[in-house]
């Protein structure tokens, strides 16, 4: 169904996205109280700024115009700027507010100068009536081969957007510099609205176009992979072996883009749902853990040393997680990354499945190391947990449960998906 004059769009995929996003940002709301009470007094814009950031999500996952798709998506960026180098007294968090207020307005650019440019080609913004059009248009003439750069300009945005490689240089700074809680909602909530987005505006606007926009995915699938693989293994600091593993990740929900078929979207549907709940997880438990270097929450791989004693559940839950992150069977991350690479071999892509193989194989190195320094290595002074209240207890455990549990009936999410994918290509 649409509404106000063809501006925004309400089906099925519009509200599974919604229910993430507004499940994504209670759950970094809930994880930020203690954060917030204890590191960054007085900023009592913090949770106005979450509330717009989220209001804005909303709006872009049922935008169906270019223009209220552009507006929403800078009124989404306005408010991560100042949520980036919201704690005053960091010059981090201010050095990540600057590079993400710079790179964001130019990523911005790109995307609005390839949707001028389908403006100029066609005469329409509406993404259904620019669909209806393209579908007759003829190949090697002016006009496809302006929608066509266009497109580039557009895909290219949103890859920026969601930090995939090559486009990927912002994320480590600014998720290491902006307050831990404020990464923690970069890291959940943003993924649901910009993947819903460009699946709207790949699959539905230029669906046409696919062998146009699906070399370009393809590389940036192939050099996110290898860049989450290996970008992680030198880093010494959790949130930036995190962010690196998020590029990887984006990779693996990229792939699902490529074949264009109800398998794919539904693909990226099963892992973006899951690797939201593995990353409320994996945050829950940072900012719990108290640095051992007296630097308030964990910051260095190192603080984790010693949590496999000094508190044994959140360590277990920890493990659980990493190797739901590699894939390893019977976990939940196992059934997501077999689902994209089950879609991409059904549609013949062979080469970018067996490079998904090989490094989801080499990522386990760096979730693996995690295991070692929690288990396995002393430490000098004993970490602490003093940062667990009872939400996020609450929301630690109940995402562990999924992850641990998800094999015994996987069907709920499967066919939830695969209705709303239906509904969306059919």
């Amino acid at each position: 169904m649409v509404a106000f004059y063809n501006v925004f769009v309400v089906d099925a995929l519009a509200g599974l996205l919604k229910l993430g996003i507004l499940g994504g940002a209670t759950a970094a709301l809930l994880m930020s109280t203690t954060y917030v009470r204890t590191h960054m007094v007085n900023i009592f814009e913090y949770g106005i700024l979450i509330l717009l950031a989220s209001l804005a999500m909303l709006f872009l996952v049922s935008s169906y115009d270019f223009l209220s798709m552009y507006l929403a998506i800078e009124m989404q960026a306005l408010c991560f700027y100042v949520l980036a180098g919201c704690k005053r007294n960091s010059e981090f968090s201010t050095e990540a507010g600057l590079k993400y207020f710079l790179l964001g307005a130019f990523s911005s650019g790109l995307l609005l100068f390839g949707m001028s440019l389908v403006y100029g080609c066609t005469g329409l913004t509406n993404v259904e009536d620019v669909a209806k059009l393209l579908v007759g248009i003829e190949a090697e003439t002016e006009v496809h081969a302006l929608t066509a750069v266009g497109l580039v300009m557009v895909t290219i945005g949103f890859l920026f957007k969601l930090s995939a490689a090559p486009f990927h240089f912002w994320a480590p700074d600014v998720y290491e510099g902006a307050p831990s809680s404020v990464t923690a909602f970069f890291a959940i909530v943003p993924k649901f609205a910009l993947v819903g987005c460009t699946l709207r505006v790949l699959l539905t606007c230029f669906y046409d176009f696919l062998f146009v926009w699906q070399h370009l995915v393809v590389v940036s699938v192939l050099a996110s992979l290898l860049i989450g693989a290996f970008g992680a293994m030198a880093q010494k600091k959790i949130k930036r072996v995190l962010v690196y593993s998020s590029i990887g990740h984006v990779g693996f929900i990229l792939m699902g883009f490529l074949s264009g078929t109800v398998e794919g979207v539904q693909a990226v549907l099963v892992y973006l749902v899951i690797y939201a709940l593995t990353t409320v997880n994996i945050f829950g438990i940072v900012l719990s853990v108290s640095s051992a270097h007296g630097e308030g929450y964990m910051k260095y791989i190192s603080d984790l040393k010693h949590l496999s004693k000094a508190h044994p559940a959140l360590a277990f839950a920890l493990a659980m997680t990493l190797f739901s992150l590699a894939g390893i069977p019977p976990l939940a991350g196992f059934y997501a990354k077999f689902i994209v690479l089950f879609g991409a071999l059904t549609s013949d892509l062979y080469t970018v499945a067996l490079f998904g193989v090989l490094t989801s194989v080499v990522s386990a190195f760096y979730y693996l190391r995690l295991i070692k320094v929690m288990y396995f290595e002393a430490a000098s002074d004993e970490v602490t947990v003093d940062g667990l209240d009872r939400a996020k207890a609450t929301l630690v455990a109940c995402t562990s449960v999924f992850l641990m549990g998800f094999f015994l009936y996987p069907q709920i999410l499967f066919l939830w998906t695969e209705k709303v994918a239906s509904a969306f290509l059919g």
